[in-house]
């Protein structure tokens, strides 16, 4: 990945690109998987894959049906979606979610603030979630990563986090993340991929190498 690949400004239907090319990897792998993997915990504390699958569907599913109240997608208000689907049979969660993935994106675009942008990563992020719990490869990477890049840089300046040059063990060219604060040289990152969304994501960062100068993992976080 060159920095010539990242976005200056935003493109609408890169979080439409990355919904359903995620769709399309991850549900063959979710519609064959045993259902009792489902109860495998995850990195999201309290949250098992079934239960991170619920919430992607249902957080998809309200931007679809336009139902983006204040405060929606709030840790309460996540945890009441969820809730709400433990009863329901796994295969309707996974229609949901199916749905979402394929049906959100173009409602995404149409929000020109692209505040929902960060929605579509955060679902790629989880099923990074899913895949670890599954012990499947792939987790924060995969065939999606050059999509979710790109979406990263995008959120990282409107998240403002410092800018960061990434020198990517698994990619040619650096990458270059976040805003330039003035006074404040660039800091530095030398790893492979999925560290550095780990680091972005606030995913646990046991058995990963890699070297952060110039910032602290907090100051990168875009989900808190």
């Amino acid at each position: 990945m060159c920095t010539d690949c990242l976005p200056a400004v935003r493109d609408p239907w890169l979080p439409h690109r990355l919904l359903t090319t995620e769709r399309d990897l991850l549900m063959p792998l979710l519609r064959r998987t045993p259902e009792a993997a489902y109860e495998q915990r995850t990195a999201c504390p309290g949250w098992t894959a079934r239960q991170v699958l619920a919430h992607c569907g249902a957080a998809l599913v309200r931007i679809v049906e336009d139902r983006l109240e204040e405060g929606v997608f709030l840790p309460e208000a996540n945890a009441r979606d969820v809730a709400e689907r433990e009863d329901w049979p796994l295969g309707r969660i996974l229609d949901e979610l199916e749905r979402g993935l394929s049906e959100a994106g173009p409602v995404i675009a149409g929000h020109e603030d692209g505040r929902l942008d960060a929605v579509a990563l955060g679902e790629w992020v989880h099923a990074g979630d899913v895949r670890e719990a599954f012990g499947e490869p792939g987790a924060y990477c995969g065939e999606a990563l050059c999509l979710a890049l790109p979406l990263l840089s995008v959120t990282s300046r409107r998240r403002e986090t410092p800018r960061l040059v990434c020198r990517l063990d698994d990619h040619t060219g650096e990458v270059a993340l976040g805003n330039e604060i003035e006074g404040r040289p660039p800091a530095v990152f030398a790893g492979d991929a999925a560290t550095l969304i780990r680091i972005y994501a606030g995913r646990p960062l046991v058995r990963t190498r890699y070297a952060l100068t110039g910032a602290t993992e907090q100051e990168l976080l875009i989900y808190r």
